[in-house]
């Protein structure tokens, strides 16, 4: 050290847990929490999700139950997935006002009313009967702005049934605008939407297809969702989502793509949520099982990590457990 000068030494402010909780720079809120659900039809009591441990898919009962708890340990919101009995062409059940979604909506604000944000995905995979995420061409091709018309109507239906929020995930080009349109038409202004703006064809989303019982039957969704390899289509994407009406932005999966978080937090002034998935739970959850990491600080360590990135609201199957962790 120069003469005349004290020593510096940073670990004076490590050295119990409360200094290190006192000069904190991140920390996680449970409001900032999103629960992901599934509600299936059909069943009579929770369906175990082999590949995600302690996640299931549930009945109506289950359900309210989970949103119930969720509120009580003071998680931000939850978000809805249908699992339908029947699926056609062009996922019919999507915008059906009796349909798996719509139920599950209507079911949790009877049971929470406003103590969580409601949000609804708005998606077409779970309920075609081929899995892809809207009308399909003869060739096999996803057909965009025929599938724009089933999402707007889709986004009319969750709105109807309750929800506070709609997302749409579809990486349709024009999903947003073509919705808000539509909500607007409706008397729903109101609603917000959270566009998932950059969605990457990744490979975690595995476990997640269990769950939902959405994967294509053939083929894959690379020609829609974005390629993995880039950052300034990202951009792009969140700016296009943006002017066509988004009040919030996601990135999807969360820990491969931190840098895209950053960037995007960077680049605007709405809130940035960020979807831990499937698979990135499911390899914590794997690890832990097999005594390779701590699971309760890998847990921490990895959400921490997603809010430092820059997400302000983070979707992750762990919310209701951390909410009550941070209590």
């Amino acid at each position: 050290m120069s003469a005349g000068f004290p020593e510096v030494r940073p670990r004076r402010l490590r050295g119990t847990k409360a200094l290190r909780a006192m000069v904190a720079e991140n920390a996680l809120r449970p409001a900032e929490l999103v629960l992901p659900v599934f509600l299936k039809e059909g069943i009579s009591s929770p369906v175990e999700i082999s590949s995600m441990p302690g996640v299931v898919q549930h009945t109506r009962d289950s359900l309210r139950k989970a949103a119930a708890e969720a509120a009580e340990a003071g998680v931000g919101g939850i978000i809805v997935f249908g699992v339908p009995s029947s699926k056609d062409s062009r996922g019919s059940g999507a915008d059906d006002p009796d349909g798996v979604s719509q139920v599950a909506l209507r079911d949790i604000r009877a049971e929470v009313g406003d103590d969580l944000v409601v949000m609804a995905d708005l998606c077409l995979c779970e309920y075609t009967d081929h899995g892809h995420c809207g009308i399909v061409t003869p060739d096999g091709n996803v057909d965009n702005d025929p599938t724009l018309a089933r999402y707007a109507s889709t986004a009319v239906a969750q709105a109807a049934a309750g929800a506070h929020m709609v997302a749409p995930s579809g990486m349709m080009d024009g999903q947003v605008g073509a919705i808000r349109a539509a909500l607007d038409d409706a008397g729903y202004s109101g609603v917000p939407i959270c566009a998932y703006s950059a969605k990457y064809s990744s490979a975690f989303y595995g476990p997640f297809r269990e769950a939902a019982e959405g994967a294509p039957k053939f083929g894959d969704r690379a020609t829609h969702q974005q390629d993995p390899a880039n950052v300034t289509e990202a951009l792009r994407e969140v700016r296009l989502d943006l002017d066509e009406g988004a009040d919030m932005v996601m990135i999807k999966p969360a820990l491969s793509y931190l840098d895209v978080i950053r960037q995007v937090r960077d680049a605007v002034d709405v809130p940035v949520a960020a979807y831990h998935v499937s698979g990135e739970f499911s390899m914590i959850e794997a690890a832990a099982a097999n005594g390779w990491v701590d699971r309760d600080k890998a847990i921490m360590e990895a959400l921490t990590s997603i809010r430092r990135a820059g997400a302000s609201v983070i979707l992750t199957y762990w919310a209701t457990e951390v909410a009550r962790w941070l209590r």
